[in-house]
């Protein structure tokens, strides 16, 4: 692959272009917003010139709603020998692709699971998409040579092509992605009106929790639109459980001692169900998940502590698998939470002591 284009440059769009540039690839940009692109290609994702000939692969990183319209017009103009999305969802697309009697040998739909919370091509980094899932979801008409210019692309971007049916594609994303964001956006609210001094308690389970919820609205009605029936049916099981928690917790305030036992049981369920279902996440590259112990760090708010926290940890001989920091509500000191191999631990531990960190038990 020598040349692409590029149709929308938001996050997703400029990304993909940032790292095809950084390939060696000659870039197109096109957006309804020249600003967009222009922002774009001054950022070094390519060029807003047109191309004088077909490029080798189109990139359509519109909203779903928009992907078969802007398909239909890339395909009027003869943009390209080949065409993929990166939309979040994909039978939508698929079915008004169809709808609009395009054929499909040299269209193939993909969603690069990857983003971030800001959106735009001022968020856009080259470097979003290494190590990541890119979903390709071929149909029965796409040609071979279609999908390895997709696997191309993904292999350009440093991302992980996974092959799937559109139908499960979204289904799965209902579940680890949209539903996800919207029970963050929930819980969330809770603190929209709260009391200013139970807000300033948050620590970093909440943080955990509603990290995903500070996100683009207008972008998430776009993506929920397409893919809203199977979203609403994660939803409705997450109610149901939600109910029965609830009558747990009311039973146990219960006067009588079956209904306290009866509430205790039902909240034992709904946490062990969670503990089951959150151990299935896969671990580190994709590994089976993989049981740390965590060393807890207290770290002085002053410039260059960190570094020389993973300096120290490094000359340990130590490899830090997962790091949190949790910042102190009324100290200017944050705990930096180290995951690391159970038989490391204790003599992390016992290092740090000696290079005068603290140490929380």
């Amino acid at each position: 692959m020598r040349h692409a284009a590029v149709i929308g440059t938001g996050l997703i769009g400029t990304s993909a272009a940032l790292a095809l540039t950084r390939s060696g690839l000659r870039v197109y940009l096109e957006d309804a917003d020249p600003d967009s692109a222009r922002t774009a290609a001054s950022l070094g994702a390519g060029t807003t010139e047109r191309p004088g000939h077909p490029v080798d692969l189109a990139i359509i990183a519109v909203p779903p709603a928009l992907v078969g319209r802007a398909l239909a017009d890339c395909r009027r103009r003869g943009l390209a020998r080949w065409y993929t999305d990166v939309a979040s969802v994909k039978s939508g697309p698929r079915a008004d692709i169809l709808a609009r009697g395009l054929d499909t040998t040299h269209y193939i739909g993909g969603h690069p699971m990857a983003g971030r919370e800001r959106s735009g091509p001022l968020a856009a980094r080259a470097d979003l998409f290494e190590g990541r899932p890119w979903v390709l979801t071929p149909d029965a008409g796409t040609d071979t040579e279609t999908l390895n210019a997709a696997l191309e692309l993904t292999a350009l971007c440093g991302a992980m092509p996974i092959v799937m049916d559109a139908a499960a594609h979204d289904r799965a994303v209902a579940l680890i992605s949209h539903a996800p964001r919207l029970v963050a956006a929930l819980v969330a609210a809770r603190l929209e009106h709260a009391d200013e001094t139970a807000v300033r308690l948050s620590g970093q389970g909440v943080r955990d929790v509603t990290r995903i919820a500070a996100s683009n609205p207008a972008m998430w009605v776009d993506i929920l639109s397409a893919n809203a029936g199977v979203v609403a049916d994660v939803l409705e099981e997450v109610a149901a459980d939600l109910g029965a928690t609830v009558a747990a917790l009311r039973a146990l305030q219960a006067d009588g001692e079956d209904e306290r036992r009866a509430g205790a049981v039902g909240i034992e369920a709904v946490i062990r169900r969670g503990g089951t279902g959150r151990a299935r996440i896969p671990g580190k590259h994709g590994a089976p998940p993989t049981r740390y112990e965590t060393v807890t760090v207290v770290l002085g708010d002053q410039p260059g502590e960190l570094g020389r926290l993973f300096g120290e940890v490094g000359a340990l001989g130590v490899n830090i698998e997962d790091v949190t920091i949790e910042h102190s509500t009324d100290q200017q000191v944050g705990h930096v939470q180290l995951a690391v191999a159970p038989a490391s631990a204790k003599a992390l531990m016992a290092g740090l002591r000696d290079h005068g960190w603290n140490i929380r038990d």
